[in-house]
């Protein structure tokens, strides 16, 4: 690998803007409605986004400065004039509108009517939500915090979630959210974005002891470490058991039918690129525990 290494120093903020966004990717999409003292609602959204807490309920995302100007935007100046807000996520039903409200509007031009979007009254803070979307969670803003004072700087506004409001059409039969109804689209660098559809979920399953507690890497037989057929996914997988299968399940397992073609039939390099072509297979399809059993054969 060849890497190419750069000086932050040596870059102007629109260089590394260029190279964080799309480096630091996919970003959550904050779609934050606002209101100022004189009751002018904005709304506008960040893709500098997270949840970073639980309990506190805690959301961050960072209104930055102009670069061209170093003006702040309208959503800073409100939650220091009214502390609250909406943050609404969006989906890919409403991505295009949601694009079309982040224009630098006149202070006082009403986003809501420039994208097209319906104001729902909120029910514990001042700023309205977006009816359109699918998840609304009402926030008191509970710091601001500057992070310089340069064109490009982030402001980073600490939003406390008190309401939540879920359209149980996105939710599962046990309630929960259901990742594949929710539809989300993230934000990436320039103008490129993505989509979570079904084809592009998958699952990394939890340790498997009850402690939570995996073998990893460091635990491997030094021919599965330097295995030429099992990747990187393959081995992180095979790291997540809580112990080896014992010499008694390695030998059961190898004389089952499944196995005692591949045992009989092979020998020396042959048979070790057979058990690992076969242990890859058996974790492609979940099998984790069994391919531990084929390699350790």
């Amino acid at each position: 690998m060849k890497l190419k290494t750069i000086d932050a120093s040596s870059l102007t903020p629109a260089e590394m803007q260029a190279y964080l966004h799309y480096a630091v990717a996919p970003r959550p999409i904050c779609f934050a409605s606002t209101i100022d003292k004189n009751g002018l609602v904005n709304l506008s959204p960040f893709s500098f986004f997270n949840v970073f807490s639980i309990n506190p309920p805690i959301c961050v995302f960072s209104p930055t400065s102009r670069a061209r100007d170093n003006t702040t935007k309208h959503t800073l100046e409100n939650v220091l004039e009214v502390p609250e807000c909406v943050i609404n996520i969006v989906n890919y039903d409403m991505v295009q509108q949601t694009y079309l409200s982040s224009m630098d509007y006149p202070k006082g031009v009403n986003e809501f009517s420039k994208a097209g979007f319906t104001e729902l009254a909120s029910e514990t803070v001042k700023p309205p939500r977006v009816a359109e979307s699918t998840i609304q969670l009402e926030c008191v803003v509970v710091d601001v915090i500057s992070l310089g004072k340069t064109g490009g700087a982030g402001n980073l506004v600490i939003a406390e979630v008190k309401r939540l409001h879920i359209n149980e059409a996105i939710l599962d039969n046990n309630g929960k959210i259901d990742p594949h109804k929710i539809d989300l689209v993230a934000r990436l660098g320039g103008d490129w974005y993505c989509r979570v559809t079904g084809d592009n979920l998958f699952k990394i399953a939890k340790p498997a002891g009850s402690a939570g507690i995996a073998i990893g890497f460091d635990a491997f037989p030094e021919e599965v470490k330097n295995s030429k057929i099992l990747t990187g996914n393959n081995l992180g997988l095979l790291g997540l058991i809580d112990t080896l299968p014992s010499d008694e399940d390695v030998k059961t397992f190898s004389e089952t039918d499944e196995m005692k073609d591949l045992v009989n039939n092979s020998i020396g390099d042959t048979r070790t690129l057979q058990l690992h072509l076969k242990a890859k297979q058996l974790l492609e399809d979940g099998r984790v525990t069994d391919a531990w059993k084929v390699l350790l054969m």
